[in-house]
Parts: structure tokens; sequence; C-alpha cells
């Protein structure tokens, strides 16, 4: 990286632990002074829990998108990323931007040989483990088949006729949706495959 990379820096801070992020951006500071790289911005959130929602990094995401930056810069991975997938899946589209991530704590850069090697095995064994998961789903659909268990959502019963019979009430659709508990498309699909009168309406039985 040359002086002129632009440098993005994240912080969170977790509110049931810590009281600020500025312990977290000293840190980071120092490190983007000491290669004299000019920040970008800052984006810092004040979050607690994986699934809180992160307006800061949401805007890092977009401005990454807009190429605005060179580097992300964090602290450590768990101030970033909400989970190893999300840290995978962020990785990939930084690098697909061409833009390098740099975790402060594990001393991680994408740009340097052995943070691309370690990003290569993550990112392995991540793939791995979707792997592991697909072949389990895939087991467990087969074992349900050999049994003769059918598979998919049960296929609902729908009484045309009572619906007829309900428009023909003037009640709405969403009336009959509800009191039939089915839903507002499917009420509908079953009143116009009734058989047609000669008036070119569907019969209507009380």
């Amino acid at each position: 990286m040359s002086k002129t990379t632009r440098v993005a820096v994240y912080a969170r801070v977790s509110k049931a632990i810590e009281q600020t992020n500025e312990n977290q951006l000293l840190d980071l500071r120092r490190y983007v002074s000491d290669r004299g790289w000019p920040v970008y911005k800052d984006y810092c959130d004040d979050v607690t829990g994986t699934k809180d929602s992160r307006p800061a990094l949401n805007e890092l995401m977009n401005d990454a998108k807009k190429r605005r930056f060179d580097v992300v810069l964090v602290w450590r991975f768990d101030r970033f990323a909400r989970s190893t997938k999300h840290l995978i899946l962020a990785l990939e589209e930084f690098r697909n931007l061409g833009i390098d991530f740099v975790s402060f704590q594990e001393n991680i850069d994408t740009s340097s040989p052995l943070g691309s090697a370690i990003f290569t095995i993550i990112s392995a064994v991540a793939q791995l483990e979707r792997d592991i998961i697909a072949e389990r789903v895939k087991a467990g659909l087969r074992r349900a088949k050999e049994s003769g268990k059918k598979l998919g959502r049960p296929r609902v019963i729908v009484d045309a006729a009572r619906i007829a019979s309900l428009r023909a009430q003037g009640r709405s659709w969403a009336e009959i949706s509800e009191e039939l508990g089915v839903g507002k498309g499917t009420a509908q699909r079953a009143f116009y495959s009734l058989p047609k009168n000669p008036r070119g309406k569907p019969p209507v039985n009380d």
C-alpha cells in the first residue's frame, strides 16, 4: 500500500461491556499514523449483540461499493462482523472491489502474502462448512423420501363453493381469507376456478 492509500476506520462498542469506542480508535489512529495513511472516515457504531442494526457499518459497505477508500481497518474481527459467515462475505466483497482489510488485534492484512493465505484458509473452511450443511440437508431429504414421508407444505383444501357464497353476501376478500384461514390469492384462485354459468359468473351455492 502506498501513502496515498485511503483508509476507512471502523469501530464498534458493545454497550454491555464498554462505554466508548475511543480506546479502539486510539490504537487504529496510531496504526494509520505510523504508516502515513490518510483516513477517509471513521465509522463508529454503538450497539450490543449480533442482530442490532449497525448504521455506520451499513454506510461503510455502501461507500465501499463506491470505492471511496482503499482499505478497511478494524480493531478486531468481532468488532466488525456479526458472525463468521458475515465476515467471509464482507471480505469476499472487499476483495472483489479491490479493497484490502486489516484487523489490528489479529495482525491480519489481506494485502500481505500471509494475510491473503489466511483469508484463503478461512474461506475454504467456511465453504467446507456450507458443503457439510448442504449434504446433511440432502441426506435428510433422501431419508424422508425413502421412509415414505411427503415433502413440502401440506396442500390446503379450499371450499370454493363456500367462497362463492360469501362473495354473494358481499364479503370482502380480506374477510373471506380470515374466516377460512387461507391467503387472499388462494381464495381468489379457488373462486375463479369454479365452472362458469351461462351469464359468465361462478355459481353460488348457499
